[in-house]
């Protein structure tokens, strides 16, 4: 299939997502990567005047709660005093969040890096105020800190956060993406393809691919993506087409002197270099780079599989999960009474999982399905929607009519905080296999029994039984190199819209 020079344009402009039949492109002009990075500036814009609103709001609020039932102040003193502390704090605030590099490009649209620094620009704001009023004995500051400044961070993490999901579904429509050229062995350009295809909220829009000459660089199309020359046309390739990143993947070719002088040559034009490291599973604060002999090495620090922190994890878990029992006893109880009323069998429905260490346990959850489920498996296996390892199916005839509901929802895996109140479970961890899953694991997924297993974790949150196998591995695996207190917070906040949404729930 030939693209048509509209479509070709509005690749090169970033607004379309890549077909996997398009053949190389054609050399056209278009508005160039400047044109194309035009709303970074308004996105920018657009988040300053946020935050100096949320600190101005956050101002006002601080001085009606300080100082809204004293009418002496408020006729003597206030107006003056209020309009100086409302006017000044805008501009403190964002100025802080300047030096705090919360505005540096590279921080927004995607990861955790941006919301940090807010708040670390927050504490630095909160204790010069605190230590100002102290000294110079302000009567005005000493309340108000407690509440505005708060208040602001609060604010400005929540206007950050909607932007950014707006953000997120516009790229979801192809909007505001970076034309990507890939560099690298054919091996690690499908698997960033893949990856990149996955997750568009990137912004990533990857309109071809540079192989080294002897994979047959001559060939119009690999994996779906335009073959647009070798390792030595990278520069011609980014001029040509306006490319605004170039993506370099771990290659030989490409190691060093070589290395050093494509990023001198990109630095002539308007095009960002990224290089993929070669531990990509290693990220967040388990990996620094160290200078050692004058190189940037990268240091990649032990996972925290033991601990204080391991074991705080662990009595978050159990006071979490008791608490869950006891808030959530009147919904167990109604879901419980539904599932005996609607089908013959009992309630609950215990399967052997494998947990920590390899070591089996019966997990529990509300039965979805007949009583004899187990002896209809064998004639369905033909029609699983799964993974090749997992037996799923989206119209399974075995789940009931409350199952499904139950399912859409993940109601049923609620009974599964009584295995976390045991210690057999976690909160977040990854999924917890069958085991005759582990037969087929290789060294990298046996990772995973670091760890105890998780009600909810990467899979949830990224596609539930949608996920194919090698998607499900990488996440397990990612999920135990980089355990956090951080990582399990945000899974179970994503925990809820994916629940909510129903995707890859059957």
């Amino acid at each position: 299939m030939v693209a048509s020079a509209h479509d070709v344009a509005r690749l090169k402009h970033g607004a379309i997502p890549v077909q996997r039949s398009v053949p190389p492109l054609p050399h056209l002009r278009g508005e160039g990567t400047q044109a194309r990075r035009q709303w970074r500036t308004r996105y920018l814009t657009s988040i300053v005047a946020g935050d100096a609103l949320c600190a101005a709001v956050a101002g006002a609020a601080g001085l009606l709660v300080r100082f809204g039932g004293d009418a002496v102040w408020l006729a003597h003193s206030g107006p003056m005093q209020a309009a100086v502390v409302v006017a000044v704090l805008p501009f403190v605030w964002v100025l802080a969040m300047f030096a705090g590099r919360a505005y540096e490009q590279r921080f927004l649209y995607v990861g955790a890096d941006e919301f940090r620094r807010v708040l670390s620009a927050s504490v630095w704001v909160l204790a010069g105020f605190g230590t100002a009023s102290w000294a110079f004995k302000w009567d005005i500051a000493r309340g108000f800190v407690v509440v505005a400044l708060p208040l602001a961070a609060v604010l400005t993490l929540l206007q950050r956060y909607a932007r950014r999901q707006v953000l997120h579904r516009q790229r979801g429509r192809g909007l505001h993406h970076q034309t990507t050229l890939v560099v690298g062995h054919r091996s690690g350009v499908s698997a960033l393809h893949e990856l990149v295809d996955a997750s568009r909220y990137h912004g990533l829009n990857i309109i071809g691919c540079c192989v080294p000459a002897s994979q047959g660089s001559r060939e119009r199309v690999f994996d779906g993506l335009p073959v647009l020359g070798s390792l030595d046309d990278v520069i011609d390739v980014v001029r040509r087409y306006e490319v605004d990143t170039v993506a370099v993947l771990p290659s030989p070719e490409l190691e060093g002197p070589a290395l050093r002088r494509l990023g001198w040559e990109l630095e002539k034009t308007s095009a960002e270099l990224l290089l993929a490291p070669a531990v990509t599973e290693f990220a967040g604060p388990r990996v620094a780079i160290r200078p050692v002999a004058g190189l940037p090495l990268l240091h990649v620090e032990r996972p925290e599989l033991t601990g204080a922190r391991r074991l705080a994890k662990s009595a978050f878990d159990v006071t979490a999960a008791f608490l869950g029992l006891v808030l959530l006893l009147p919904l167990l109880l109604v879901i419980g009474a539904s599932v005996r009323l609607t089908s013959r069998g009992p309630a609950f429905y215990k399967q052997e999982r494998v947990g920590r260490d390899g070591k089996t346990f019966s997990m529990l959850k509300f039965r979805s399905m007949v009583v004899d489920a187990e002896e209809r498996l064998a004639a369905l296996q033909a029609r699983t929607d799964g993974n090749g390892v997992l037996f799923k199916m989206k119209d399974d005839p075995r789940v009931t009519r409350v199952g499904r509901i139950m399912r859409r929802y993940s109601l049923d895996e609620l009974p599964q905080l009584i295995n976390v109140l045991r210690g057999q479970m976690s909160l977040v961890g990854p999924r917890p296999p069958l085991p005759h899953e582990t037969d087929r694991y290789g060294f990298d997924m046996h990772r995973r029994f670091l760890v105890k297993p998780g009600m909810t974790g990467l899979w949830q949150i990224n596609g539930r039984s949608d996920l194919s196998w090698d998607d499900s591995v990488r996440m397990d695996v990612r999920y135990v190199e980089n355990w956090s207190f951080g990582m399990d917070l945000f899974i179970l906040w994503k925990t809820f819209g994916a629940v909510r949404g129903g995707s890859g729930a059957y």
